[in-house]
Order: C-alpha cells, then sequence, then structure tokens
C-alpha cells in the first residue's frame, strides 16, 4: 500500500542524511536563492505589488526579480480597490519608466493620477497596453483635457466608472479617435452608492459619440446607470454591430422598447443580462426573439407577468444560460412549456431562486431530467426545497460545479423542522466530485448537525477537493467547518454569508470579459 506523500522537506532531510559528509552539509545548497532565475520569477508572479515593494529589501538580487519588467505589467493604482498607492503623477512616471516601460498590458488609475502627463505617457510609450480603467467615482471635478494630444490606441478593453457629478465630455472628445480598437467597453454609473430620494438626473457622457467610434464593440457593460434608457440601447444597436454580449443590468429606465432593433441589427448577440430592469410586457411581447440567437438571459428581479414569460422565453431558439430569480410570475406552466419545446437542451446554469410560484414538484422533475448536464444552479429563497429534496436531487447533479441552496431569515418563514445539514455534505461529497463553489443559506436557527458532524465534513473536503468556497450563515457550525478547513490548511475557503455572495455568472461565456473592478 502506498504510504502518504513526501513534501519537498521530507526529501530535503533524506537527502541530507544520506549524502552529509564530514563537515558538508547538504543543507547549504537547499536554498531559495541556488533556484533558476525564472523560476524566482515565477513564483514572485504570485505576490502582490506590495509584497514585491517589500521583499526587495531583502538583498540586491530579490530588488532586481521585484522590479522585473515581467512583474509590473498588470498595475492596480486605485487605493481603494486594493490597489497601490502613488502620491504625485511624477512618481507614477517614474514608476513606468523604471518597471513597466513597453510591457505594460493592464493598469487601473484613480482620478488623481488621470491626466494629461499620464494619459501622454501611456499613450506615447506603453503601445502594448491592452486594458485601462479610469476611475472617476469619488471625484468632485475633471481636469482640462484642451491641451491632450496622445491616448493609448490599440485598447480592447476600457473601464470608466463614472461620477453624478462629472460631465465627461471634456476629456471624451479628445479620445474618440483612439477608441476604434475597443471590443469590451464598461460604464460603470452610481446605482449602488444612490439616495432613495429622487435626485437630478445628468447624462455625464455621450454614450451616441461612443457608438459612433466604436464600431468593432463585442461586449459592452451599462452598469447601474440612471440616465441610460431605451434611446440609448436602440443608439447603440445602430452601428455596433458586431456585439456578442449586452449587460444592462440596474439601468431601472430600460423598459425593452429598443430590443427589436437590437435583435434585428446585432445579429451575433448571444447574452443578454438585464437584472433589474424596468421591463414592460407590452415591449417584451413585441419583439422577434424567435429570430435571435440568444442563449444566454438574465431577467432578475424584473416584473414581467407569466402571460410574457411564457410567451417571450418560449420563442428563444435555445437557452445554455437562464437566471430568472426574484421572478414573482415564473411559474409551473412556464416551465413546463419550455421542457415541452425542449429549449433547455443544452443548458448548462439555472437560477430559479425566490420563485415563489414554482413548485417543489415541477423543479424536482426538472432536476431528473436535466440534472447531469448542470453546472451551475441556484435554488434559494424556496422554504420548501428541505433536506428531503436536496439528498433526493443532489445524486442528479453530478457535474454541478456551483450550487446555492437554502432559505435565509428561517424565523420569517416558519420552519416546522429543522434542516440536517449532514446528510446533505454526505450526498454532495458522494456525487459531486467537480463543486466548486457551495453556498448554504439557512441560518443557525435552522440547521442542525450533530457530533458526527466532522466526520461529513472531512468527507467533503476530501471527496470535492476542487472546492474554493464554501458560504455558511454566521454561527456555531460555521466555526466547525472554519476549523476543519484551517487545520487542513485551506483557510480560505470556508466564509459567510454576510461578506461574500455565490453566483453562477462565472459559467456566462464572456464573464472574463464581464468582470470589472
Amino acid at each position: 500500500m502506498l504510504g502518504r506523500r513526501n513534501s519537498f522537506i521530507d526529501v530535503a532531510q533524506g537527502l541530507k542524511r544520506r549524502y552529509s559528509v564530514g563537515r558538508f552539509d547538504l543543507t547549504s545548497n537547499l536554498r531559495i536563492t541556488k533556484l533558476p532565475e525564472k523560476l524566482l520569477l515565477r513564483i514572485f508572479s504570485f505576490l502582490t505589488h506590495r509584497e514585491l515593494c517589500t521583499i526587495a529589501r531583502v538583498s540586491k538580487q530579490w530588488r532586481r526579480l521585484a522590479y522585473d519588467e515581467s512583474q509590473w505589467r498588470a498595475i492596480n493604482l486605485r487605493p481603494d480597490h486594493g490597489g497601490l498607492s502613488v502620491p504625485t503623477v511624477e512618481d507614477f512616471l517614474n514608476l513606468i519608466n523604471q518597471r513597466s516601460g513597453e510591457g505594460l498590458r493592464y493598469l487601473e488609475l484613480s482620478s488623481d493620477l488621470i491626466t494629461i502627463p499620464v494619459l501622454e505617457e501611456l499613450g506615447n510609450k506603453c503601445t502594448n497596453l491592452r486594458y485601462l480603467t479610469l476611475d472617476f467615482s469619488n471625484a468632485m471635478q475633471l481636469h482640462d483635457f484642451n491641451d491632450l494630444m496622445a491616448f493609448p490606441g490599440l485598447l480592447s478593453y476600457l473601464c470608466i466608472c463614472l461620477s453624478d457629478v462629472i460631465f465627461m465630455e471634456g476629456l471624451m472628445r479628445k479620445i474618440y479617435p483612439c477608441l476604434s480598437s475597443l471590443e469590451v467597453l464598461h460604464l460603470i454609473g452610481t446605482f449602488e452608492r444612490a439616495a432613495e430620494e429622487e435626485e437630478e438626473i445628468y447624462e455625464v457622457v455621450n454614450i451616441s459619440k461612443i457608438r459612433a467610434h466604436t464600431p468593432n464593440l463585442r461586449v459592452i457593460n451599462l452598469y447601474g446607470i440612471s440616465f441610460v434608457d431605451d434611446s440609448h440601447v436602440e443608439l447603440l444597436a445602430t452601428n455596433c454591430l458586431q456585439l456578442e454580449c449586452i449587460a444592462l443590468n440596474y439601468c431601472l429606465n430600460v423598459k425593452g422598447a429598443a430590443f427589436p432593433l437590437i435583435i434585428s441589427n446585432c445579429k451575433k448577440l448571444k447574452t443578454l443580462l438585464l437584472c433589474h430592469c424596468g421591463l414592460e410586457d407590452e415591449y417584451i411581447m413585441k419583439v422577434p426573439w424567435e429570430n435571435s440567437q440568444l442563449t444566454e438571459l438574465d431577467i432578475t428581479s424584473t416584473e414581467l407577468s407569466s402571460e410574457c414569460l411564457d410567451s417571450f422565453l418560449s420563442r428563444i431558439p435555445n437557452f445554455t444560460y437562464l437566471a430568472a430569480g426574484h421572478t414573482d410570475f415564473f411559474n409551473d406552466k412556464v416551465l413546463k412549456h419550455l421542457v415541452d419545446l425542449q429549449k433547455f437542451k443544452d443548458l448548462m446554469a439555472l437560477d430559479l431562486s425566490f420563485t415563489p410560484s414554482l413548485s417543489e414538484a415541477a423543479i424536482m422533475n426538472f432536476i431528473q431530467t436535466y440534472g447531469p448536464q448542470l453546472r451551475g444552479l441556484m435554488l434559494q429563497g424556496k422554504p420548501a426545497l428541505a433536506e428531503y429534496f436536496w439528498t433526493t436531487v443532489i445524486t442528479f447533479l453530478p457535474n454541478i460545479e456551483i450550487c446555492v441552496l437554502g432559505s435565509p431569515d428561517g424565523w420569517f418563514f416558519k420552519y416546522n423542522t429543522r434542516v440536517h445539514v449532514d446528510q446533505i455534505l454526505h450526498a454532495f461529497a458522494l456525487n459531486c466530485p467537480n463543486l466548486t463553489a457551495l453556498e448554504i443559506q439557512w441560518d443557525t436557527e435552522t440547521l442542525r448537525f450533530s457530533e458526527k458532524s466532522r466526520k461529513f465534513i472531512d468527507r467533503l473536503r476530501l471527496k470535492c477537493w476542487r472546492l474554493k468556497s464554501l458560504t455558511l450563515c454566521d454561527g456555531k457550525y460555521y466555526e466547525l467547518v472554519k476549523g476543519n478547513f484551517e487545520r487542513a490548511e485551506r483557510p480560505r475557503v470556508v466564509r459567510t454569508t454576510n461578506s461574500y455572495t455565490t453566483s453562477i455568472v462565472s459559467l456566462l461565456s464572456r464573464y472574463k470579459d464581464l468582470q470589472f473592478n
């Protein structure tokens, strides 16, 4: 029988015992400084820039490796988002010249550093820059860009974090000619920081001029922008004909009136994300969905009627990704109609969280049919789906990677019995070897566990070895699971629902392009 796997230290100690002769000690050659330089650079690449600046003080060799150009190809200079803090523009220019140079490919800038000297330096010297983020979200005033003469001209990704009080046209009119190479554009609004009382809304960026200068756009994300409405969506459809993904999440004034033009003009469109939009039945039902190539759709937190859902979802050719959480009128009839039309034959990810009109029997039948092909499933917020349901359906989810289950606020749902979590973990351990993210939302008043729970936690940790995230409600059971993973030297796996939320968005085909910070 094979013994336990030897570590590097075990091998080194064995070599020392076998080959130490006299005063010669082999451990003198087992130092990190003896490793090849390429290997050291690879090791250093896993460190943050803060850590690189710290280890640069160790020795001249480490300083040279820490400040190697290959370690500074991606730089985040937004302190509020975990980046480096650069006090002055001169310090930034020195940083670019001494460490990055032409090798710089990814850069995030805070508003203090978005000035003429910085942008001209990037345009003239950083010819390989492809990903740029300009953050104006906390700014109160825009610099004067009338004399701007250069800007990076080969960008494929541009993210602009907007402010409610800064009009961007002073900068944008100077950089419009440099946007023709863009394939991914993010315009990030201030929805998350908006006050409840109504305030005057300003159109702080001219989307009409942007779309006229971005003919090669493949992905556009207008996130939480209060002034965006159907007229802006219509403008995109008239010039950005190569669009494959449109994300309008949290654009409350988008009602769907421009969607017929999008379906007609954007023949390559496969992904449409409409979470928390103000969609209206009359507009959605008029769209010729049957002529589209859509396969990925998000209508989370929309207020469409069951008749509208049945009409337009059944006319979409096929689904690989469907998110319909928090839709009160998504019922058994809608789901059965879609199943009968074989709309889910290629489905990989499904979110039906907080759908009160959908019964346990309908979901059970669906998972028994399509469960083996699912990689992501979210069914939280449904109190009827308890221990028996999950221990039964998990056997039909052999390829699941992301799963969210349970109902928070058990006091509100008034559970008659508590949920025994051990058997659920046992089912995942036996049937789901590819599991990477699991979130169990039942609170401490609902969850039940026993003295033998450690055994089931061990089994889940060993069998689901790809697990990177296990999210639980804060309490005694969370502390038990966290301690188990920490003793196994996996301290970052277990998280709380207070600070972390699991989602299936990583299964979108354009997920990497849709990420923004």
